[in-house]
């Protein structure tokens, strides 16, 4: 059952990405380029996670360090596709996607693709016919799991009133200033 467990730690890392993903690229404070910058520092974790993580647990096995070129050829593409679909997220948060809304729409989508990959690949006895009806519910289950959760998320709260104190200190700070100092003349010599 230790696979359970791995599976689980993903379920959590995953189910928190998104949320997290946002919350960077808000305390990025640019709005114009934040979504990069902080898809910049989730490719240095992917970096310090997903390469030398490996190559410590390698260290420590007798492996052969021979790399096949399929196998490596397959496993870039796979790294193609999740690094696209984590820059997806961002650009999608980046058009206005909530997390909650995006996220339950890529982890109700994700499985589907999933499955009719595998089925495509790995046809059932009898074909497409060979599919139980179940599947095809869990689908539409899916489907409509990641509308439902999208369409009646929680609104959050709404926020508190500023007191006139924090008020009257924002309105200082954005005050303009008067400028009585004298214009300085710099002469440049050749």
């Amino acid at each position: 059952m230790n696979w359970l467990a791995y599976a689980l730690i993903t379920v959590a890392s995953w189910g928190l990405y998104g949320a997290y993903l946002h919350q960077g690229q808000v305390a990025m404070g640019d709005p114009e380029n934040g979504r990069y910058k902080a898809f910049l520092f989730v490719g240095l974790a992917y970096f310090l996670t997903a390469v030398l993580a490996p190559l410590i647990m390698l260290s420590f096995k007798e492996t052969s360090w021979l790399y096949p070129v399929k196998g490596v050829g397959l496993s870039l593409f796979a790294g193609i596709l999740g690094a696209v679909g984590a820059f997806s997220v961002l650009l999608a948060f980046g058009a206005k996607g909530s997390p909650a809304v995006v996220m339950s729409i890529v982890f109700a989508g994700a499985p589907v693709v999933n499955a009719m990959y595998s089925i495509i690949n790995h046809p059932p006895a009898g074909g497409w016919g060979g599919v139980k009806w179940q599947f095809y519910l869990g689908i539409a289950m899916a489907a409509a799991g990641g509308c439902l959760v999208t369409f009646y998320k929680p609104t959050p709260a709404p926020k508190k009133p500023q007191t006139a104190q924090v008020q009257e200190q924002a309105a200082a700070m954005t005050a303009p200033v008067q400028d009585d100092s004298k214009p300085v003349t710099v002469k440049v010599l050749d």
